[in-house]
């Protein structure tokens, strides 16, 4: 019989432990320095040299992290021998207790990787350093049932020895001893579920009266484009929860944003003025370009009585950066900053973490990893904005919310099954999880000149729509919280969007690298409860017209500095209203973009385009001396109605175009010649815009 004494239990147990743990830590880190990538663009060498330090520091906190993960495991499985000596009176034998050390690691990895190859194939693929094609023919045979029984399995062969010889020590009256047993294995349970289960929160109380001022709650995708709405025409059934809002309130179908990115659109959701007010033309923003001393909406409506929050994954990240007043800001850490890029790690440790750090624990701790770029977090962002409407609603003020995921972001990763349910059963490529070799700036740069016979583009489409039904249910699950809560009736919901996507309608893919309808045409969907919808309202408005017409819902003034007008004659009088002219301009070529004119205006790729003018900061930002090259290269869009009028600027001069949308919403065919009033008339307004954008 083995005897349960502390000190012995510590030098027969916690060595083989450790020992496991250090070397497959140390073989991890090896691997990841070998097989060095990390996520996110890579800048000149003599910048990366000046972050050596730091990335060690950052490898090695992610280390001291996976050595704790491998502790943790090598635990269970030392433990689970322990039991099983108990049980059988067996002889203790370290060479035993250090293999059950190693297989518990391997098969509770292997159980973890089981789970995410098939309900997240896309954050393996986000870090994956091998031919994603190797894991399909293991990936064809799971299925929802037989992972959770996996997984069970694995829970049962730890637990069942603890219960059992629990169950032997109390028969024995050896009480210490099953106690301590007892308390390890509920302790481990208690450590399990902390970091992996969050409750879907409660239905919110009703018992405060509603404010005067509805709510408003923002709820937008990057990258979705507004002809996947069900109610604006698409085949597949994708958008149901959107559509009924949409019948409800009002659908505006020529809604315009003025850049193809993600913070040039998103702060000027915010602000109500254009990129070049408030001071963001591209991603890359150095922290002093931003314009502060603009009023920006949340900060505004926090003035006129209401609690204010964003809730977001890797793609909301721009809403924290920026000091825009939100009392709340939960969204990832500032994505276009390298110090934060470098703490994402290599990938083949970033993989390994990732398969334990997508919960509570991961977004505590290691908050890198969980906002990791390709790894889907719909339904956890979702999860958090009804944390936050549970907690807003037990106040006596109004709330304003802006939720923002990555749902329809490249590479158009999704989870299980929505990764597959408007694909082929058959296809196989190499696309089959999410959007192949797109997974870094290198590949991007590739990928962005091969032309669209390299790729598999009805693939990338049928991901693309799997991704947009996940951003659906995932709107119907908050406007459902909302009914249940009893704040439907007093909530204003905005469905939106920052920027839509090129998908080889024409001869490339991406957004920003062009003026396009798939690119500027956004969703927008604005449903008042306190008033009837105006249904779909055809007419061109613009982004900088959401911030004042959510502060005319809210009852708040409208300040002078706000550049765009109100929407709310549309709302109550729909088509009645005439069209507005929408401005758009185009971001940073990544690379060479396929279809523009070879006399284009020209300037480095992104690799060597950026500094980091703030070492202590991190944040990348474009070089001082290409600043007005990159601005003058910009592509210009004026819209109004069914006409686009494009300029493109040229080494020797400058070339208009104008396109009729409703006859060519590809843009493919000029017909300036054949309405050259219509074309001046846009000319003459798009000029006056162009006037105050230069730097």
């Amino acid at each position: 019989m083995v005897l349960f004494e502390s000190r012995g239990f510590v030098r027969r147990y916690a060595s083989p432990v450790l020992f496991v743990a250090l070397a497959c830590t140390l073989v991890l880190i090896a691997k990841s320095i070998l097989d060095f990538s990390h996520s996110g663009p890579q800048i000149a060498a003599e910048i990366s040299r000046s972050y050596l330090g730091y990335a060690t520091l950052a490898l090695a906190r992610l280390g001291l992290w996976s050595f704790a993960i491998f502790a943790l495991m090598a635990g269970a499985g030392v433990f689970a021998y322990h039991c099983l000596l108990i049980l059988f009176g067996w002889r203790y034998r370290w060479f035993v207790a250090l293999v059950s050390a190693g297989l518990a690691i391997g098969l509770i990895t292997f159980a973890r990787f089981t789970h995410y190859l098939l309900h997240m194939p896309g954050g393996i693929v986000a870090s994956f350093n091998y031919r994603v094609d190797r894991l399909y023919p293991f990936w064809e045979q799971l299925t929802p049932g037989n992972v959770a029984a996996l997984e069970a399995a694995v829970v049962l062969l730890f637990l069942a020895p603890a219960l059992l010889a629990a169950i032997s020590l109390i028969q024995d009256k050896k009480w210490q001893q099953a106690s301590v047993i007892g308390a390890t294995a509920t302790a481990s349970v208690l450590l399990v579920t902390w970091a992996g289960w969050r409750a879907e929160p409660a239905p919110a109380s009703a018992t405060a009266a509603l404010p005067r001022q509805p709510n408003i709650v923002m709820i937008g995708s990057d990258t979705l484009r507004g002809d996947r709405l069900g109610v604006n025409g698409y085949s597949r059934p994708l958008t149901p929860n959107i559509d009924a809002l949409a019948r409800q309130g009002t659908n505006f179908t020529q809604f315009i944003v003025p850049l193809g990115r993600t913070a040039p659109s998103l702060l000027t959701f915010m602000t109500g003025t254009w990129p070049h007010t408030h001071g963001a033309r591209d991603n890359y923003i150095a922290d002093t370009e931003f314009n502060a001393g603009l009023p920006a909406l949340p900060r505004l409506l926090g003035r006129a009585g209401y609690s204010t929050a964003v809730v977001g994954d890797w793609a909301g990240s721009d809403l924290g950066k920026f000091d825009l007043g939100f009392d709340h800001v939960d969204t990832s850490p500032d994505q276009w900053n390298l110090k934060y890029l470098l703490r994402q790690g290599p990938k083949d440790i970033r993989l390994f973490l990732s398969l334990f750090t997508h919960n509570r624990f991961g977004k505590t701790f290691l908050p890198e990893v969980y906002y990791l770029a390709g790894m889907p977090l719909t339904a956890e962002v979702g999860r958090d904005a009804r944390d936050v409407i549970r907690h807003f609603s037990g106040q006596n003020r109004p709330f304003f919310l802006n939720v923002f995921i990555a749902s329809t972001h490249g590479p158009f990763s999704t989870t299980y099954p929505y990764y597959k349910m408007f694909s082929d059963p058959a296809y196989r490529g190499n696309s089959l999880f999410s959007m192949s070799n797109v997974s870094s700036v290198e590949e991007v740069l590739k990928a962005q000149e091969a032309g669209k016979q390299h790729f598999d583009v009805k693939q990338i489409n049928d991901l693309y729509d799997g991704a947009t039904k996940s951003f659906d249910d995932e709107v119907g699950r908050i406007v459902a919280y909302l009914e249940k809560s009893g704040l439907a009736k007093n909530t204003v919901l905005v469905i939106y969007s920052d920027h839509g996507v090129d998908l080889f309608e024409g001869e490339t893919w991406g957004q920003g690298n062009i003026v396009s309808d798939f690119t500027h045409r956004v969703p927008l969907v604005v449903y008042d409860p306190r008033h009837k919808g105006a249904g779909n309202v055809g007419r061109t408005v613009r982004a900088v017209d959401v911030a004042p017409t959510l502060l005319d819902l809210a009852g708040a003034p409208t300040p002078a500095a706000i550049e765009g007008q109100s929407l709310l004659p549309y709302l109550k009088h729909g088509n009645a209203e005439p069209d507005r002219t929408a401005y758009a301009e185009t971001g940073i070529w990544i690379a060479k973009v396929r279809g523009l004119p070879e006399d284009r205006i020209s300037y480095p790729s992104v690799l060597d385009l950026l500094e980091i003018p703030d070492k202590k900061m991190g944040t990348l930002s474009i070089k001082p001396q290409y600043k007005a090259t990159v601005v003058r290269a910009k592509s210009r869009l004026a819209r109004e109605g069914r006409w686009a009028l494009v300029y493109f600027p040229l080494q020797h001069g400058e070339q208009y175009s104008l396109y009729d949308l409703q006859a060519d919403q590809a843009m493919r065919h000029d017909v300036s010649s054949l309405q050259p009033e219509i074309a001046a008339r846009l000319k003459e307004k798009l000029q006056a815009w162009m006037k105050g954008t230069q730097p």
